[in-house]
């Protein structure tokens, strides 16, 4: 029989990972770099993992979500990420149906009574 501790964070990483894109969308208003995001987001209560994170900001990237730029000033270099024009609207577009699945999900596990 598989422990219920287990089962629950499988469930529970699968959950976050499917969240994970909005989160680092909604942050991305203002320039940050990698470390500045993860610390940011837990701030906010969402744990990101680095290995997680910097893939991720390469993909929306690549997809023309974000913009990034060097910052050499520094005695470290930093790469800085911000929404593209375009993840602006694709995050509007997440925002919104966030909302509509939050509305649905109240919904339902209202229903069935919390789970128990």
């Amino acid at each position: 029989m598989t422990n219920i501790n287990e089962l629950t964070s499988g469930l529970l990483s699968e959950l976050r990972r499917g969240t994970i894109v909005i989160g680092v969308l909604s942050q991305l208003s203002e320039p940050q770099y990698g470390y500045s995001l993860v610390s940011l987001m837990e701030e906010k209560g969402i744990d990101v993992d680095p290995g997680t994170l910097y893939p991720l900001l390469r993909r929306l990237e690549k997809q023309g979500l974000l913009e990034s730029r060097w910052d050499t000033n520094e005695s470290r270099p930093r790469k800085y990420y911000l929404l593209s024009p375009l993840g602006k609207k694709v995050y509007a577009e997440l925002y919104r149906e966030w909302h509509k699945l939050v509305a649905s999900m109240n919904v339902a596990l209202t229903d069935l009574g919390g789970g128990e």
